[in-house]
C-alpha cells in the first residue's frame, strides 16, 4: 500500500528549502513514500509593519500550521527551531529535531571582510531581533539600532536599497538561500551568542500519527537535539520569547554538554551572560539550572521589568 506524508509549510524562500529539504530526505530514506507539500499562511506573514517583539504572539510563525496537524490538513510541519514556542500545544509533538547547520549570526553590510567593530561611529544597523539589538547596543553603545522585518531576500535587498551601514542575519538562513556573497563576516558565537535553536529546523506531528512519527525518527540528530532541548528548557524557565533579549547556544562535546547565555536589557545597559557545562543525558534540567544561575545572578530584574512595560502597552 503506497504511503504518503503532507508536510504544512509558510510560503517564504526559507520555510520552503525547509519543507522541500525535509521531503528529500524523507523520499532518499524511503523510496516508496511520497511526499506532498500544502502552503499555510501563518500570523507572522500576514502583519510585516509591525516589529515582532510589539505582536506578542508565541505562536506568531506555527499557529496556523499547528491547526492544520491537529485537524489532521496536514502530517507534518517544518519549523526553523528558533521559531517554534518551547510550550508545545496538546495533542502535538516534537518529533525530531535535524542535524543542525552553522549557527552565527552574519554581517552584511557594504564592503567584505567588514565586522561590528569596523562599522563608522554612529553607523545604523538594521535588525528585528531584541537579541541581536541588546547585544549590538552592549558592545557599540553609539549605533543606531532600526527595525527590520522581512523573509531573508527582502530584508537583504531593503539594505541594498537603503542608507544603512548594515544588517544582521542568522548565517543558516543566508548560506541555505545560496545568498553568501552578500556577506561580510561571520560574527563569532562568543561576541554574539546566537537564538535559542538557531540553525536547527524542529519536526512537528499530531500526537498519534504513527506513520509521520515512524518516517521523520530517521531525521533525528541527538546531539543537536540535546543541545536544544537545553537551550529550549532555558528559555521557557525564563518565560523568554521575541520580547525578551535572550540568546542561548549549547553544543555536544566529548565530555559533556557545554552551553552559553545571556540575558539582557532592550538597551544593551546592563547584560548576564552565565557559562555551564553538563551532561547531555538530561539536557532540560541542565538548561533549567542554567536559568536558575542567570535568574540568581539579577536577570529576573531585567525581564520582570521587560514585561511589566509589555503588559502596560
Amino acid at each position: 500500500m503506497a504511503q504518503k506524508l503532507i508536510i504544512g509549510t509558510r510560503s517564504s524562500d526559507l520555510a520552503l528549502w525547509q519543507a522541500n529539504f525535509i521531503k528529500s530526505e524523507l523520499e532518499n530514506e524511503f523510496p516508496g513514500l511520497t511526499v506532498e507539500l500544502k502552503l499555510v499562511k501563518t500570523k507572522g506573514d500576514k502583519i510585516l509593519d509591525v516589529a515582532l517583539s510589539k505582536i506578542g504572539d508565541k505562536g506568531l510563525f506555527t499557529k496556523e500550521l499547528e491547526v492544520a496537524l491537529l485537524t489532521d490538513e496536514i502530517d507534518i510541519a517544518v519549523h526553523s527551531l528558533k521559531d517554534l514556542q518551547t510550550e508545545i500545544p496538546e495533542g502535538l509533538k516534537l518529533a525530531a529535531i535535524t542535524k543542525r547547520h552553522d549557527v552565527e549570526d552574519v554581517l552584511i553590510a557594504r564592503k567584505k571582510g567588514m565586522t561590528i567593530a569596523d562599522i563608522k561611529e554612529g553607523g545604523t544597523v538594521a535588525t528585528g531581533s531584541l537579541r541581536r539589538r541588546c547585544q549590538l547596543k552592549h558592545m557599540r553603545p553609539d549605533l543606531n539600532i532600526v527595525e527590520l522585518r522581512g523573509n531573508v531576500p527582502t530584508r537583504i535587498q531593503k539594505f541594498l536599497d537603503s542608507d544603512w551601514d548594515a544588517i544582521i542575519l542568522a548565517r543558516a538562513g543566508v548560506e541555505r538561500l545560496k545568498l553568501e556573497k552578500h556577506i561580510s563576516s561571520i560574527i563569532p558565537k562568543d561576541v554574539m551568542v546566537p537564538a535559542v535553536g538557531q540553525g536547527a529546523l524542529g519536526i512537528e506531528i499530531k500526537a498519534g500519527n504513527k506513520l509521520a512519527e515512524e518516517k521523520v525518527s530517521a531525521l533525528h540528530d541527538p546531539d543537536t537535539a540535546a543541545a536544544a532541548l537545553a537551550e529550549r528548557a532555558l528559555l521557557k524557565h525564563l518565560e523568554g520569547g521575541c520580547q525578551v533579549p535572550i540568546g542561548a547556544h549549547a553544543e555536544v562535546k566529548t565530555n559533556g554538554l557545554y552551553i552559553d547565555a545571556i540575558v539582557g536589557s532592550v538597551d544593551g545597559t546592563v547584560t548576564f551572560r552565565k557559562f555551564m557545562r553538563g551532561s547531555k543525558k538530561y539536557p532540560e534540567k541542565f538548561g533549567v539550572y542554567l536559568a536558575e544561575d542567570l535568574i540568581a545572578a539579577g536577570a529576573n530584574e531585567i525581564l520582570q521589568a521587560i514585561y511589566a512595560e509589555s503588559r502596560g502597552k
